[in-house]
């Protein structure tokens, strides 16, 4: 049998009627509104979710510091990107979540790269990201969201769907080279 060279990704998509209001986060975390000079620390945590992750073995730029900056200043530098749809988490020892929102053309959202520190997942955070990103898109006329997760990020895929997202496709990426056995 032949080593896999592809991987499943989902997109997922809900429309924006219906959205919740923000929820409270656990004590000590605040939500952080888009700014310019939040760029670096966008990527930094970003970064800090994702190097020692799957999603950062699927795609190496998110496993690299300057990688999650090239990353970051490109979503930035986007003709539809959407600063109500971009925030931070800081938390009791510095910044510890992040998501950034492009406007697609037809007005849909599209949430980037949501990413919860390892250490403080599993405390809604990442729900409340998703919430501040949804209600971002909708100020900003959007009617519908949409996102692309890894299939086999089971936590993810069921964040979204508790959300209200539902799979509207389903594709395959190739593996990064690095990830491809030798010999194929």
């Amino acid at each position: 049998m032949s080593e896999p060279t592809h991987f499943q990704r989902y997109r997922l998509e809900r429309p924006l009627a219906g959205v919740p209001e923000p929820m409270a986060l656990p004590l000590g975390y605040v939500p952080v509104p888009w700014r310019e000079h939040l760029l670096q620390l966008h990527a930094d945590v970003k970064y800090q979710s994702f190097r020692d992750d799957h999603d950062g073995r699927l795609f190496p730029n998110l496993a690299d510091r300057a990688g999650c900056r090239e990353l970051m200043a490109a979503i930035r530098a986007r003709d539809g990107f959407c600063p109500g749809a971009t925030w931070l988490i800081a938390g009791p020892d510095g910044y510890c979540g992040t998501v950034q929102g492009v406007l697609e053309p037809g007005g849909t959202g599209a949430i980037q790269n949501l990413g919860i520190i390892p250490e403080h997942r599993g405390r809604g955070l990442s729900r409340a990201l998703v919430i501040l990103a949804l209600r971002g898109f909708e100020r900003a006329g959007a009617r519908r969201c949409a996102l692309e997760v890894t299939a086999d990020n089971q936590r993810a895929v069921e964040l979204y769907r508790s959300c209200g997202f539902r799979r509207t496709r389903v594709f395959y990426r190739a593996l990064p080279t690095v990830l491809q056995p030798t010999g194929l």
